[in-house]
């Protein structure tokens, strides 16, 4: 049985990425980065692959590109509106372990869990469920080594992984 999602990171030989996602029934959608910020989104898309692995979402960002979301649809503005609550959750998630990754410095999970109920609920939301911390540190583990295999991977080369998410 294949993945729920194959998603393929290709380095290009200027810094920036593609990033293409192939689901069960042979749809695709990617997105090429280019530019100054290209080298963020690789390490953006590895992380929310480990958030998203880690913790079995089912809304989150890859979740909704196996459920036939285009990548540019997961901004929140395009035809299939508002993301859904658990993808802010995860998107939150992954930008406060964005920011850890770039500051050096780590949150608690106690911590962590304060911030991500304070932004639910900063913006209308149920707090989202609490991360624990066994899965912090399996999900900063999983950060590690993507990120480490993805800059020891030479331009042109590809990443791949699967994806596979709970079922509903």
């Amino acid at each position: 049985m294949p993945p729920t999602l194959r998603v393929q990171i290709t380095k290009k030989p200027d810094g920036g990425s593609i990033l293409r996602c192939t689901r069960a029934d042979g749809s695709l959608t990617w997105q090429r980065q280019s530019g100054p910020q290209a080298r963020f989104f690789a390490a953006h898309d590895l992380t929310h692959y480990a958030v998203e692995t880690t913790l079995g979402a089912r809304y989150g960002f890859f979740g909704l590109i196996a459920d036939g979301w285009d990548i540019a649809d997961t901004t929140g503005k395009g035809a299939r509106g508002p993301l859904p609550p658990e993808a802010l959750a995860i998107e939150h998630l992954v930008g406060t372990l964005d920011r850890e990754r770039s500051s050096g410095e780590e949150l608690t999970a106690e911590a962590l869990n304060e911030y991500a109920a304070s932004f639910a609920i900063d913006g209308g939301r149920a707090a989202p469920r609490a991360v624990t911390d066994a899965e912090l540190a399996r999900m900063r583990a999983l950060v590690r080594e993507l990120h480490g295999r993805w800059l020891a991977l030479p331009p042109g080369a590809s990443m791949d992984l699967d994806f596979d998410r709970l079922a509903p």
